[in-house]
């Protein structure tokens, strides 16, 4: 496995005394590759923001400093160093002494193996040493944990751990709005929205009292409460437009259905998926092949291919480019089954796509290709979600025809959608998806399906299914039938 760089965040308010030995503890602490160092002072008063400056002036190309004028709170510092993190995974380090570096590599081994895409070291697991602190702070802090629990459906037993760990871009591409504490409950009910795959791992815990220094009161719990019920009642869970619809689209696990229902009749054993996302349909498609390869471009979506899968041995992940044929290399001809869904409008040169598509099926082999209908209906969600272009009719089986590929039959799919987009990216110039308006439809599905073949305009989607023509063999040598 590639030894992966690891981005190590340091909040620090007032550490002096202790920030010294800390980072020393950092620097020695074992890890399942390289690590850079990124301190945030916030806003401290006495000698911590010198002392890493120091630090970082001794160490250069591995610690860096970055200074708020006042105090901004935890997750201020957090966000601060996220804009400047390199690393492929990042985990929250206090300036204190309270957590234990030497516990880094348990920490990271999920996600270097690939098995999550955060985790969380709990201080209440059986088996591992802890200080005994305040009784009402932990029966505090299994409350709030509660709370959290309830509203992101998930069972943590340590929601405010300082020991939280992920991918760097998971973090980076998450809207943490933040300053403080509530920097934990807000980042952990988003994980959950996103729907990443979270572990927890035990770690000691040698607490501070508040005559030693402890800052969380309160206060804060007080003020937790409010970005609880701020981050359960809204899903402010991506920075860009185009993830946000898609993760919309991704709660309509009917539609969803709907369209792997449609397109699995033409699929074989051996299936390569283009464009997989978060694996919304492969989770349909999958089950039952002999092979089959879910490949997209976002680094993000890999990860969670990666994670959310990792328990079915027939399903493998890698990156895939529609427009690069050099990523084509080694799977040309491998497969007997392409599925395309709602990615050929994204490709400026798509008769390169659909080339390649050719090149990947073996002779024979059938490829289905949805793409969105219409230019008539060309609008901002279009724009949103990066489209080239909308189809016709004509227009696709030309260029199927073009590439070599045998146009076996086009279907017209999903005809109740089409008001409803041309409404929302035609006339009111949207670029999301109302989350009510999905959630209408998607409770509807059944009867969309019953109505799709005899409502009177067009559909918004085309299902081409295309054939890779046979090789026979003749006096010349080989050539398509």
């Amino acid at each position: 496995m590639s030894q992966p760089l690891v981005s190590i965040i340091i909040p620090v308010l007032n550490e002096e005394e202790f920030l010294p030995e800390i980072l020393r503890r950092v620097c020695r602490a074992e890890l399942p590759g390289e690590r850079e160092i990124l301190i945030v002072d916030d806003g401290s008063t006495d000698g911590s923001g010198e002392l890493a400056e120091e630090f970082a002036a001794a160490n250069p190309g591995l610690a860096r400093v970055f200074h708020h004028a006042r105090n901004r709170g935890k997750g201020a510092a957090i966000r601060t160093a996220l804009e400047h993190a390199r690393g492929e995974f990042t985990l929250v380090q206090d300036a204190d002494l309270e957590y234990d570096p030497r516990e880094y590599g348990r920490l990271l081994a999920p996600l270097v193996e690939g098995r999550a895409e955060a985790v969380f070291g709990t201080r209440f697991a059986v088996g591992v040493e802890r200080r005994v602190l305040y009784f009402w702070h932990s029966v505090a802090n299994h409350l709030l944990t509660n709370i959290v629990n309830l509203a992101a459906n998930l069972n943590l037993t340590d929601v405010w751990t300082c020991y939280k760990a992920a991918r760097t871009e998971l973090l980076r591409s998450i809207p943490i709005t933040s300053d403080g504490f509530g920097v934990e409950p807000e980042l952990t009910i988003k994980l959950a929205q996103r729907q990443v795959p979270i572990y927890e791992t035990p770690i000691s815990y040698h607490g501070r009292t508040y005559e030693e220094g402890k800052k969380i009161g309160l206060g804060d719990a007080i003020a937790s409460l409010f970005t609880i019920l701020r981050c359960a009642l809204t899903r402010n869970i991506y920075r860009e437009a185009g993830p946000e619809i898609l993760d919309i689209l991704s709660r309509a696990p009917r539609f969803n259905r709907w369209m792997a229902e449609t397109v699995q009749p033409y699929l074989g054993r051996r299936v390569l998926e283009i464009g997989a996302g978060i694996g919304n349909l492969s989770r349909h498609l999958a089950p039952g092949r002999e092979r089959y390869l879910a490949t997209d471009i976002d680094h993000e979506h890999l990860a969670r291919l990666r994670a959310r899968f990792a328990h079915r041995p027939s399903l493998e992940v890698r990156e895939c480019n529609l427009a690069k044929p050099s990523d084509f290399d080694g799977i040309e001809g491998s497969v007997d089954s392409v599925v395309c869904l709602n990615v050929l409008e994204h490709v400026e040169d798509d008769r390169m796509g659909l080339a390649n598509i050719r090149r990947a099926l073996s002779p024979g082999g059938r490829a289905v290709v949805l793409v969105p209908e219409g230019m008539s209906v060309y609008g901002t969600l279009d724009e949103a979600l990066g489209h080239c272009r909308r189809y016709s009719e004509a227009e696709l089986r030309a260029k199927m025809a073009e590439t070599g590929l045998e146009v076996e039959q086009v279907l017209h799919f999903n005809r109740p959608t089409r008001p409803g987009w041309y409404v929302n990216g035609k006339l009111l110039k949207r670029r999301t998806f109302s989350r009510f308006q999905i959630w209408v439809f998607d409770r509807l599905v059944w009867l969309w399906r019953r109505i799709d073949g005899v409502l009177p305009w067009r559909p918004t989607s085309l299902i081409a299914v295309v054939r890779k023509p046979l090789l026979r063999v003749d006096a010349g040598g080989t050539s398509p039938e």
